[in-house]
């Protein structure tokens, strides 16, 4: 029975190929920070308060002007479709069921109008950019047509953090059956069944006329590292802001320095995040820098959480500490490998509830209770 996210990612890893777990569930180079970004909220104690009515928890919020049921945000995942056949279409339909966001990655293997018409809203982009202006902005002008509310622009990815478990994989687009990953792969028959029923994985939002060199099969890193633009800086800014008209948000920052800058520059959210740890290896937590970039921002943007979420718990603390609401990303995808959207709902019901019972012992009836009195440091 899964009754943890630990017990999703124990299930997936049975039910996956090495190459396609790995693919998930790694980091960057010797993955110090994917390590910290989960053990940092350990060093976190809560300071709960006694005699408290708790017999009714609000956990519904606002972000960027929607309201959410749950303070979780679908993350913005590349290349979903490995955990699950559309597994983009998988996500967008549990969180709508949910009532909250899902985040379409550039890097999806569901098109940016797939989602649009066959899953329910509501979703925000995610955008990478690409030495190719024209195909960057093609990207914004595709997601507003199709309806995307909120674009995420991703800026700690100037080139691609040497993931290693990829490369000792030798992991491609689409996955392939080699020698040496034969025997592993064969043996997950239900996830060659579901891939089997469904057009081959691929950088679908991308055009094989724009990916010079491009073969049947694509070595992910090189791939993609040819694709980024490591000239961008803040001055770009203006330009995004030219071409889209909505809310824009940032993700990757992780000091005050950029906090402050990024209110300068008028975004509307910040994501503090490290990508996971799948970018510099041997950067901090993101739930140790979290308090210093809000204090920065003082309210004139929204802060989102990301980074090493696998508890309802985890949650409280970083919504304590000043977000106003969480993405998650390996926790759904190991959900999702498990049993598609099923498995994505039963993901984000996990962290919920745990986040709702977690503020009933914390002695807070709503997420609006929550701020720095709620915590204290665990050294």
């Amino acid at each position: 029975m899964d009754i943890t996210i630990e017990d999703l990612r124990t299930h997936a890893r049975r039910r996956l190929p090495r190459a396609v777990f790995d693919y998930i569930d790694g980091g960057a180079e010797d993955e110090v920070t994917l390590a910290r970004n989960h053990d940092a909220f350990e060093q976190i104690a809560f300071r709960p308060r006694a005699l408290v009515d708790v017999s009714t928890i609000d956990r519904s919020t606002t972000i960027l002007g929607q309201p959410i049921s749950t303070p979780i945000i679908l993350a913005p995942t590349g290349l979903s479709g490995m955990a699950a056949a559309k597994g983009e279409l998988l996500a967008a339909t549990a969180a709508s069921r949910l009532g909250t966001i899902f985040t379409l990655s550039t890097m999806s293997a569901t098109s940016i109008e797939e989602v649009a018409v066959k899953a329910p809203g509501p979703w925000w982009f995610q955008l990478y950019v690409w030495r190719d202006r024209g195909l960057t902005r093609s990207l914004m002008d595709r997601a507003a047509d199709s309806g995307y509310r909120v674009m995420v622009l991703t800026v700690d990815v100037p080139v691609l953090g040497r993931r290693e478990r990829d490369l000792r994989n030798g992991a491609t687009i689409p996955p392939r059956i080699t020698l040496r990953n034969a025997s592993d792969t064969l043996r997950r028959w239900r996830w060659l069944a579901d891939m089997a029923r469904h057009p081959r994985v691929d950088f679908v939002n991308i055009r094989a006329d724009d990916r010079p060199g491009s073969g049947p099969f694509l070595a992910l890193g090189p791939f993609v590292n040819s694709q980024f633009d490591p000239s961008v800086t803040w001055r770009d800014l203006e330009w995004f802001r030219s071409v889209w008209s909505g809310p824009l948000a940032l993700k990757g920052i992780m000091t005050s320095d950029d906090a402050a800058l990024a209110v300068e520059h008028g975004v509307d959210a910040i994501v503090v995040s490290n990508h996971g740890g799948r970018q510099l290896d041997g950067s901090p937590a993101t739930i140790e820098v979290l308090p210093e970039i809000v204090d920065v921002v003082q309210e004139r943007a929204e802060v989102i959480f990301d980074g090493g979420i696998r508890r309802g718990s985890d949650i409280v603390k970083a919504l304590a500490l000043g977000a106003r609401a969480c993405m998650v990303g390996r926790a759904y995808l190991y959900g999702m490998a498990v049993a598609g959207t099923d498995g994505v709902q039963q993901a984000i019901s996990i962290l919920s509830d745990e986040l709702e019972r977690t503020l009933a012992l914390l002695g807070r009836s709503s997420l609006a209770e929550l701020d720095r009195t709620a915590v204290r440091s665990a050294r």
